[in-house]
């Protein structure tokens, strides 16, 4: 795809995603991706643009970052033929998990994954809807390491560039679909 055909792609997605402001607390604004999940066709759309970076790569999982990144990554993950893994937080797995801590704002939070999720050298994507901090993604990163997997790359749809996210994933390969 041409670059001005990109860049119509994702001006069009942004426009479909909505502002939310003081959501979940004042001085927050949120960004909704309802409207664009909803848009089949812009939905489509964004998943084969999110998932082409990585085509034939070789990526064997795809992990989604509890609770908009499952919706992202499993469509990703069959657009790559890979496997679809959930990282949920605390006590939501059935199985034996592996967990890591990561810094909120006001305190700590923790994600787990199945002990079995990803085995050593495997290759993992890991998806979510906003990189912001890097926190999340960080811990998601630790997470695929103590397993032995490696991470191939991180996909977000959006970015919050002020936030400085990627400083945290130092030396990682993001790929952000938009950005603020």
């Amino acid at each position: 795809m041409s670059e001005t055909g990109l860049t119509e792609i994702t001006e069009s997605i942004k426009k479909i995603i909505r502002d939310v402001p003081d959501f979940p607390k004042k001085g927050i604004i949120f960004k909704d991706i309802t409207p664009l999940l909803a848009d089949h066709a812009m939905f489509g759309k964004m998943i084969k643009l999110m998932a082409e970076p990585y085509r034939n790569r070789g990526i064997t999982k795809v992990l989604g970052i509890e609770a908009r990144g499952f919706l992202l990554a499993a469509p990703i993950a069959m657009e790559l033929k890979a496997g679809l893994v959930p990282v949920r937080k605390t006590g939501k797995l059935p199985y034996k998990t592996v967990s890591a801590s990561y810094a909120l704002e006001y305190g700590r939070d923790t994600l787990q994954i199945h002990e079995d999720a990803v085995t050593k050298d495997e290759k993992v994507l890991i998806v979510d809807d906003v990189l912001a901090t890097g926190g999340t993604a960080s811990a998601v990163c630790e997470l695929v390491e103590k397993l032995g997997g490696k991470v191939a790359a991180i996909a977000m749809l959006i970015e919050l560039e002020f936030l400085k996210g990627r400083a945290k994933l130092a030396g990682r390969e993001i790929n952000s679909l938009i950005k603020y």
